[in-house]
């Protein structure tokens, strides 16, 4: 009878042991508001869930003692040692960390999950796994309906981003708040934010239209990037990494800690090279990054500037379909000085003041300063191209310059209560820029000519205003609504003539109107679904009028209506996004097939266009070890009634397809972590076909992009030693593992010629950006 006592207590206290408990509870602020998609971490499993939308979370666990982390963006992590023997339910106040920017970012142009629009977060910890010299778009190229690429290849100097479809002139790009995007061109240039990577907190991408944002309108995305948060105690930093393709980053970063409890000052230099996959199509960047702050329990202000200079070889033409074929590294650019180069240099001032506890307000100062040149040599150049500066015949080297300078006011209040959470914000930018050509060399100079005259000027005015309200506000139990009203006005002059010596003159105002409306059902605390309509409206770029100029046709604004409805799920192993879209255009200004004569595509408006699709990404925790992240998008993109001129007649070519919009994305990253200071990523990536132009092959096939499917793998090793350094971190990556060689951009032009019978024919040209095979690169992080 006492063996089988015996036996019933052990049996029992196994029983006891392997039951499994639930911890459960809210997390809320200082005012008990509950705070949505906090994180929860249990370092001994390394698993976690987070909070739904009434700020409530629930985990099942073993009996045992854990190390529970909370956190929340713009919140100081609390850390608490549970020990757990039967069901136990918390509540965890989060303080507001001020030494945090994030608070300005999220009040101004950042969204949460209580609010209907679609987005990403990428944070710190997720950049730093890849950041080994590449450039922001490359390191998002593993989130949801993006695709990156580069001009040499191998993912440094010139790079790219698509979402949804649009490239990276119809992606709103924010910093702190402040517009990135050039006034003009609206595109963004990656190449002078050089290793920016390493000096950003964390970044949020927007899909669709998104909330109301500062700058240029968003048309299939906006991106917005804090950069580095206050370090709260002093710290060094050296980086460095080596790769294929002679590619290496230089990094020092310093912290200060807080002062006296209230000042810090934080740094960065940067230097990256790269030969490029391409031959010679090197890229030299040289950047810094440096702050000063002052934070108090309701103050915080800070002072930044960074900035850089690059130097980039001649790699934006591309590779014919011959030369491509013949050999995908080959560049056909002989001169040895054929190279972009530019200094940029940004100052941003932030204050952000609490007064109440529902009052907060954001100023936001900047002013950017960008100077530089592209210079070409071209042979046998007839005089008047060059205002009669040359002898018809020569040979000659010329700079084309552009110098700019760009100022930005933004102010932003913000009324929250348990109720409604209300902002309101200006935006005031004023753009100078003044476009001129040097002759630096002439074979032959015409008389009374002097080294680096002018052949071509003109200067440019851009102003940009805007003034918002949104608010997210309960209109029951499960159904919150939010509404988002913005107007933005613009005016945009510019006078003389362009490179190719004809005329721009425009004097052109813009006033829009941008309404977003929405609403969210909290289905239950793992459950909400949201809707959403939003309109956007944007102004031709600078190439849309020169391109206007030359063919006679007038271009006009476009108007993007975007209708969105999603389902959101988050449980203890699964968080899942699907989000189903219609975005309908007015006159969307798509490419036309072909480029200027400095690579930049010109656009004409398509009447009637639309994009239409389902997204799907997660976040799949398998065990204690494995997680998947898979993420897919399918859709259909297409002009209505598309009109070109081939074979000279305007032709109606029907419903075609939009170009460089695959009607199939797709990601995957696969980790496994055996141990708490080592991670093995393996990261997969389709992309399916592509249209070069918007003409469906109506001249040939070679306007279009062949699929493609990629994978990389990724290695973290971090080493914590007890003397000197307080941890060394090891990175390897491999890109393209399987070696695949691929094109992911390009572009695909027409042109009419003489048949010999009176009659015209349509011809066709294509070029070729080739991606680099199988390369890695590696890296070491000393932190002390």
């Amino acid at each position: 009878m006492k063996k089988i006592s015996i036996f019933l207590f052990l049996f029992a206290s196994m029983l006891v042991n392997a039951q499994q408990f639930t911890l459960s509870g809210k997390v809320v602020d200082e005012n008990n508001e509950p705070l949505p998609s906090a994180s929860i971490l249990v370092k001994e499993t390394r698993r976690g869930t987070s909070t739904n939308f009434d700020g409530e979370f629930s985990i099942n666990l073993k009996k045992g003692t854990y190390t529970v982390q909370f956190s929340f963006l713009g919140y100081k992590n609390e850390t608490k040692v549970i020990s757990l023997n039967n069901n136990e339910e918390i509540t965890v106040v989060l303080k507001p960390n001020q030494t945090i920017l994030d608070e300005v970012l999220v009040s101004a142009v950042r969204v949460n999950a209580d609010i209907p629009v679609t987005f990403s977060n990428l944070s710190k910890k997720e950049i730093a796994k890849r950041n080994l010299g590449q450039d922001i778009p490359i390191l998002m190229n593993y989130l949801p309906n993006v695709v990156s690429s580069s001009d040499a290849g191998a993912g440094v100097g010139y790079t790219y981003m698509n979402v949804r479809g649009s490239n990276s002139e119809r992606i709103n790009v924010t910093i702190n708040g402040i517009p990135y995007n050039d006034a003009e061109s609206q595109g963004t240039f990656w190449v002078n934010l050089g290793d920016f990577a390493s000096s950003t907190e964390n970044l949020q991408l927007q899909r669709g239209v998104g909330t109301s944002t500062n700058g240029s309108g968003a048309f299939g995305a906006s991106l917005n990037i804090l950069t580095d948060a206050v370090s709260e105690e002093a710290f060094g930093e050296i980086a460095n990494s080596f790769g294929s393709f002679g590619t290496r980053k230089h990094t020092v970063k310093f912290s200060t800690g807080k002062l006296n409890e209230h000042f810090e000052i934080a740094g960065r230099l940067s230097n990256i090279y790269s030969d490029g996959y391409v031959d010679r199509a090197f890229a030299d960047l040289k950047s810094y990054f440096l702050q000063g702050t002052y934070t108090d329990e309701n103050t915080l202000i800070k002072a930044i500037t960074f900035g850089g200079t690059e130097r980039t070889y001649q790699s934006w033409f591309g590779l014919t379909a011959t030369e491509l074929e013949q050999d995908r590294r080959q560049n056909p650019y002989t001169y040895e000085n054929e190279v972009d180069d530019y200094k940029q240099d940004h100052y941003q001032l932030h204050w952000n003041e609490k007064w109440t506890d529902n009052w907060s307000t954001n100023l936001g100062l900047n002013y950017t300063k960008g100077a530089g040149f592209f210079e070409q040599f071209k042979e046998n150049e007839t005089a008047a191209d060059f205002n009669n500066l040359i002898v018809d015949g020569t040979d000659v080297i010329v700079r084309r310059w552009l110098d700019n300078d760009f100022y930005v006011f933004n102010f932003n209040a913000n009324y929250k209560t348990d109720k409604i959470n209300l902002i309101t914000g200006i935006s005031y930018s004023n753009y100078t820029g003044d476009h001129f050509g040097e002759v630096i060399w002439g074979e032959d100079l015409a008389p009374n000519v002097n080294i680096r005259d002018r052949y071509y000027f003109s200067d440019a005015t851009k102003n940009d205003f805007s003034i918002f309200a949104k608010a997210n506000f309960d209109i029951s139990e499960k159904l919150s609504g939010y509404v988002d009203l913005q107007g933005r006005f613009v005016s945009y002059q510019t006078k003389g003539i362009t490179s190719d010596r004809d005329a721009i003159d425009v004097d052109t105002n813009f006033d829009f109107f941008n309404p977003k409306l929405g609403l969210t059902y909290a289905i239950n605390q793992n459950n909400n679904l949201y809707a959403s309509f939003a309109v956007a409206n944007r102004e031709p770029n600078r190439n849309d009028f020169e391109s206007s100029n030359v063919t006679k046709n007038p271009v006009a604004h476009e108007t993007l209506f975007d209708y969105e409805f999603g389902w959101r799920l988050k449980s203890e192993n699964v968080k899942l996004n699907t989000n189903i879209y219609y975005m309908s255009y007015d006159n969307q200004l798509v490419l036309r097939g072909d480029l200027d004569d400095v690579g930049a595509p010109i656009r004409i408006n398509s009447k009637d266009s639309y994009r239409l699709g389902i997204e799907i990404d997660a976040d799949i925790t398998l065990s204690e070890k494995f997680s998947v992240r898979p993420n897919l998008a399918l859709s259909t993109n297409k002009n209505r009634n598309f009109t070109r001129s081939l074979n000279g007649s305007v032709q109606n070519l029907g419903t075609t397809n939009l170009s460089f919009s695959p009607n199939i994305v797709a990601g995957n990253i696969f980790t496994y972590q055996p141990k708490e200071n080592i991670q093995i990523s393996f990261l997969s990536k389709y992309v399916g076909e592509q249209f070069m132009s918007n003409l469906d092959s109506a001249v040939s096939e070679a306007d279009v992009l062949e699929g493609f499917f990629t994978s990389d793998l990724n290695v973290v090793y971090q080493i914590n030693p007890k003397k000197i350094f307080k941890s060394i971190t090891l990175t390897a990556l491999v890109n393209n593992i399987f070696s695949e060689e691929y094109v992911d951009r390009g572009y695909y032009g027409t042109f009419d010629f003489s048949n010999g019978n009176g009659g015209t024919t349509t011809g066709d040209y294509a070029g070729f950006y080739p991606q680099a095979t199988r390369n890695f690169l590696i890296g070491a992080t000393l932190r002390f």
